[in-house]
């Protein structure tokens, strides 16, 4: 999606639900996206007349979107160079993965909350989609799409915020290195849990999947 697209999207989304939103808070919104999508690499410097340029705005909302992600850890600032986007360190990867555990077993408690019936049809699709690939890369797409379609589903932006940027700290993203059967397996039993709103099922079988994982490492 086009940095316009971004914006257009945000503006129209909040003008539908009567928010007001800031070209600063558009800035902000379409940066937090690049970062955590990983469209922005690690260490990319972050001019302000470049950026401004880009997203069609004065420096100012762009110096203000820049401070707020800097608060959010997104962006790091030197006198000298500037504001970056903040290096990933790659050393911690078990820890990363207990991190990851706690934070999403509570995205699929709070799923097991608020998922509605098309939700749930829609996560047993993508597991459907999963099943009929052998294709790594399609696999791991697939993974990632199943993940986060039940985070969104929590309804917590935060939540959602700060796993993204914990997925963002993998080189290339979590890896599925269990069996691809097994994986389906621990899917299915999920969102069966998450149909039941079984908040304490839901939980179990997120934070089992996870730091399985961790263990292999």
């Amino acid at each position: 999606m086009s940095n316009e697209s971004r914006i257009a999207s945000t503006e129209r989304a909040l003008s539908e639900s009567h928010v007001y939103m800031s070209k600063a808070d558009m800035v902000t919104g379409a940066l937090r996206e690049l970062v955590l999508g990983g469209e922005l690499e690690p260490g990319e410097p972050l001019p302000q007349r470049q950026l401004a340029e880009r997203f069609d705005v004065s420096p100012t909302p762009v110096r203000e979107a820049l401070r707020r992600l800097e608060a959010e850890g997104l962006v790091t600032f030197d006198l000298h160079k500037g504001s970056t986007v903040v290096a990933v360190d790659y050393g911690a990867t078990q820890e990363n993965y207990r991190i990851r555990a706690a934070l999403e077993s509570l995205g699929a408690e709070l799923a097991a909350d608020s998922i509605e019936p098309e939700e749930i049809r829609e996560l047993e699709d993508i597991i459907d989609a999963m099943e009929a690939t052998d294709e790594d890369d399609r696999i791991h797409e697939l993974n990632r799409r199943f993940h986060f379609r039940v985070y969104e589903t929590a309804s917590s932006p935060l939540l959602l915020s700060l796993i993204k940027r914990l997925w963002a700290s993998f080189p290339h993203g979590p890896q599925v290195m269990r069996p691809h059967s097994e994986s389906i397996s621990q899917h299915r039993t999920l969102v069966e849990a998450l149909r039941a709103r079984d908040r304490e099922k839901a939980h179990e079988v997120m934070w089992h999947h996870i730091m399985e994982v961790a263990d292999l490492l």
